[in-house]
């Protein structure tokens, strides 16, 4: 029982930082979240160039010993280690919470899944970061490529496709140069390089989620309520046994009346950004989009930028409500099923945005 426990000690050992990181990023990302991502990726590289150098001058561990100066000797010798666990941990856990947030499909969904993938090996990696430098490269690469797709934007205020293409560009290069800094340049850069092209691939692919912005609400409903500053929806309630829904999945329209829709989408203060709503129904099997509103936001404002849109006299049958930006990418879907009926009939509840 004893094995199987340190086994999985690593994973237990970061999970309250994860939650802690789940419960508060997204609600919010500002600009101390990106210094210390920033200090994250600063310290993964100073003792990058410091397992290098102990390398190129063919230092050795300390042996074991029961003395407490024996065992502080070997706790020096593997805190380079531990610390880019810690490092690499840090942005890898924020970046999987933020990326999954940010996704609204299955492409960016897998993306998501990758990102938590490295996050728990991450946890086993142990000293292979000082034994197989290829990896320590590769993962500082995807790190800093990951990290400045949310830090141009923001600097830049814009979501312009031209952000990706620079940060992907720049991490790798970063990742080159610190290569080149290393004494001795052990281990390889190509696969940095290889990574960068298969983001860019997977960007070309819409399997990467349109980060900065985070999908905080979305909702479709009657008796849409703009008035003051306040928007207001109500939806009818989801059955007792559907937990994980906020609303009900089938929807109730009486002939010749609206269906809105109401979104909120995070975005980092100063970043501007070109949105969509879009309606589609499925007919023969096929998404046909059925009407799409554009609309401009601005961000900052903690619980997202509200954007409003309705369709007329919904026929009955599936239905899909898109937000996403204007050049394509998904930041949200929700599915309902559209019925006939009288939704004050139905259980409902108001929601406000």
């Amino acid at each position: 029982m004893l094995v199987y426990a340190r086994r999985f000690f690593p994973v237990a050992a970061f999970f309250g930082g994860f939650v802690t990181d789940a419960l508060t990023i997204g609600r919010r990302v500002t600009e101390m979240d990106f210094l210390r991502f920033g200090g994250y990726l600063a310290g993964a590289a100073v003792f990058a160039l410091w397992l290098a150098w102990r390398e190129r001058c063919e230092k050795t561990p300390p042996p074991p010993a029961d003395t407490w100066r024996g065992q502080l000797a070997r706790l020096i010798w593997q805190a380079p280690y531990l610390l880019m666990q810690f490092f690499y941990g840090g942005i890898f856990s924020a970046l999987f919470i933020l990326y999954f947030k940010s996704s609204g499909h299955l492409g960016a969904w897998l993306t998501a899944a990758v990102l938590g993938a490295l996050l728990v090996g991450n946890e086993f990696a142990g000293d292979r970061y000082g034994r197989r430098f290829t990896l320590t490269w590769s993962l500082f690469a995807l790190n800093a490529i990951l990290l400045f797709n949310f830090v141009l934007p923001h600097l830049a205020g814009s979501l312009h496709p031209m952000w990706f293409y620079a940060s992907t560009l720049a991490g790798v290069v970063l990742a080159h140069v610190l290569r080149a800094l290393a004494p001795g340049r052990p281990g390889r850069i190509a696969p940095a390089w290889a990574i960068a092209l298969t983001l860019l691939a997977a960007w070309n692919l819409g399997m990467i989620a349109p980060v900065p912005l985070v999908n905080r609400e979305m909702a479709v409903g009657q008796d849409f309520v703009h008035a003051d500053g306040r928007f207001a929806l109500a939806v009818e309630e989801a059955p007792w046994w559907q937990i994980w829904y906020a609303q009900s999945t089938t929807v109730h329209i009486p002939p010749g009346e609206r269906l809105y829709g109401v979104s909120a989408v995070f975005a980092p203060l100063g970043v501007a950004a070109d949105l969509e709503h879009r309606w589609e129904v499925k007919e023969n099997g096929v998404w046909r989009t059925f009407y799409s509103n554009r609309f401009h936001s601005s961000g900052g404002r903690e619980r997202g930028f509200r954007g409003y849109s309705w369709v007329l006299d919904p026929k009955p049958g599936p239905w899909r409500f898109v937000v996403a930006t204007q050049d394509g990418r998904t930041i949200g879907v929700l599915n309902v099923q559209v019925e006939r009926g009288d939704p004050r009939m139905q259980a409902r509840v108001e929601r406000e945005f």
